[in-house]
């Protein structure tokens, strides 16, 4: 992550070098798109916050870890698209769920929707991209993700 912030902060300083009035200009309005989108996300993230510490880890690796592979998938799928978390907590939560029995297919369905779709994330997505575009994102990740999960399922021999 340090060498993406080293990346960005040498860009800066040649774009500055090169052109200082359009790279002031251009931090500017980062600053204010920035601003504008803030709040948003700060509110997304109380409330991921609090469903994430009301919910119990064993109630998410109970309703996952059950026999009905298929019943599982599509409630894990469900519960990643509503739910919002970055890669650093959500691969740790899948290894807590992995030891918890929850199978590979039902992980790669949840971490996947987790990533790529994004219920909560839909009023800011709405406001940049339009509903239509929205929607349609939403709609293509989530195929994604279960083809990734059924993927992974023929993979580790769970799905047959």
């Amino acid at each position: 992550m340090y060498l993406l912030y080293i990346g960005t902060a040498l860009a800066l300083i040649i774009s500055f070098i090169a052109n200082k009035e359009r790279t002031i200009k251009a931090v500017k309005m980062a600053y204010k798109k920035l601003a504008k989108i803030a709040p948003a996300f700060l509110g997304l993230i109380i409330v991921v916050s609090i469903v994430l510490y009301l919910v119990p880890e064993q109630v998410i690796s109970s309703s996952l870890g059950n026999d009905n592979k298929l019943l599982s998938v599509f409630l894990a799928s469900f519960m990643g698209s509503i739910t919002l978390m970055p890669g650093p907590i959500a691969y740790p939560l899948g290894a807590v769920l992995l030891k918890e029995g929850v199978s590979y297919m039902v992980l790669a369905a949840f971490t996947t929707t987790l990533m790529m779709v994004g219920i909560l994330t839909f009023p800011v997505e709405k406001a940049y991209f339009g509903t239509k575009v929205t929607i349609l994102r939403n709609i293509i990740s989530f195929c994604i993700a279960l083809i990734v999960a059924a993927a992974i399922g023929l993979f580790f021999g769970e799905l047959i």
